[in-house]
């Protein structure tokens, strides 16, 4: 969330940030709001003033032996107006904690202008896409015979050990189920309910990504410098309804409501978050390096960045079945956006006042998507599938997941 005396100081910087996220007016209902809720303000505060003042004059009237039934009147009615201000005052100040929980995070400098996905800029490629000698097969057709179950928990099991063993991450187990309070925190709550899937009675959520389990691990707390940065990783399923995207990716693993992701969610210092971008990137990657899949490094234009994000990077890996790179992975920058809504503070130094930190996330990776990638772009002639030499040591050391009887 942004913060209030930022919007109203550099009212015409975060219009013109916004404005390139194509939003357009965007603070206007909001500055109005504040223009209101001060007004309002200094009208109540003139009443409570003039109560004061009457109520000094009945005293100094009873004590002098004179007449205040008058005075009473008076102060009985700024009271009655007093309380009916304090009620729209308090109108006001929800309308406008709505309207600025409303708004996205402000993009970076270096986030590229445009409206859309189209606009978006490739940053590097890795790997070249795969030459076949024979007709390509989509993953819907390989994975019919070839039994992966066992191939998929391996998939997990490797990118978790690759996260904690050698990136420093630690591993969590979050829980499967959060409240809106928690939405709200990472900016799935109040714009993209119509996304998630609420369990009744008690008005809970299934969680949408381990990023708002694992980011709401800090919610309320303040930390001390010295612990940042903190890294942590979790495994878990995902459900969103994928409201809006009928008829979109309707065959295979790209498109689901319930599927599997291993997260990689960052706490750190303001001044360290772009370069710690660049290492949770890095660090999402990796997994694509080892399995050897071709992919490339695409940064998000403002016009198509998500609400919370200030900078995102998404990775795309090669799939030969669709002879195209599709999304595997989002890594992003939320800066305090995250922070203020969760209220997770740090100290810079010993008595220090407390200040949002930085949040940061990405998948490391989404298990379909990968499972996908892997079928596809190790499949055999013989409609077998060769298992990448960094998977072996997971499935027994078999090189190949051939057809069964």
């Amino acid at each position: 969330m942004l913060e209030l005396q930022h919007v109203r100081d550099r009212a015409s910087e975060v219009a013109s940030a916004l404005g390139r996220r194509g939003l357009v007016g965007a603070i206007d209902p909001l500055l109005a709001l504040d223009t209101r809720r001060r007004e309002t303000l200094v009208r109540a505060e003139a009443l409570k003033k003039e109560r004061n003042e009457r109520s000094r004059e009945i005293g100094e009237r009873l004590r002098s032996g004179g007449e205040a039934d008058a005075a009473r009147a008076t102060v009985r009615d700024l009271g009655d107006r007093i309380a009916a201000l304090e009620v729209e005052l308090g109108e006001i100040e929800r309308a406008l904690e709505g309207a600025l929980a409303s708004i996205p995070n402000l993009p970076h400098p270096s986030v590229p202008d445009g409206r859309a996905s189209g606009d978006n800029v490739v940053v590097r490629s890795w790997g070249e896409p795969r030459r076949f000698a024979f007709p390509v097969q989509a993953h819907w057709d390989l994975g019919v015979a070839l039994g992966i179950l066992d191939f998929e928990r391996a998939l997990i099991q490797f990118m978790l050990d690759l996260h904690t063993r050698e990136h420093g991450y630690t591993e969590v187990l979050p829980p499967f189920l959060v409240n809106a309070k928690a939405l709200f925190g990472t900016g799935q709550l109040p714009k993209f309910e119509e996304d998630l899937f609420r369990v009744e009675p008690g008005g809970y959520y299934l969680v949408p990504t381990a990023e708002v389990p694992v980011t709401n691990l800090h919610a309320d707390e303040i930390l001390e410098a010295e612990r940042l940065p903190l890294a942590y990783c979790a495994y878990t399923p995902c459900f969103r309804s994928e409201a809006g995207s009928y008829g979109k990716d309707v065959r295979g693993l790209i498109r689901q409501h319930q599927f599997d992701k291993v997260e990689l969610v960052r706490f750190c210092r303001p001044e360290d978050s772009y370069a710690e971008l660049e290492r949770l990137t890095a660090h999402a990657e990796e997994v694509l390096r080892r399995l050897g899949l071709p992919y490339r490094v695409v940064a998000l234009c403002a016009g198509d960045l998500g609400f919370a994000a200030a900078k995102t990077y998404d990775l795309e890996v090669w799939l030969p079945g669709q002879a195209a790179y599709r999304e595997i992975s989002s890594c992003s920058n939320f800066e305090a956006f995250q922070a203020r809504r969760a209220k997770i503070r740090f100290r810079a130094d010993p008595g220090a006042k407390p200040a949002p930190l930085h949040t940061l996330n990405g998948s490391g990776l989404a298990v379909g998507r990968t499972l996908v990638a892997l079928l596809e772009n190790y499949q055999n002639a013989d409609g077998s599938v060769s298992i990448p030499e960094a998977l072996r040591p997971y499935v027994h050391g078999r090189d190949r997941i051939e057809h069964g009887p």
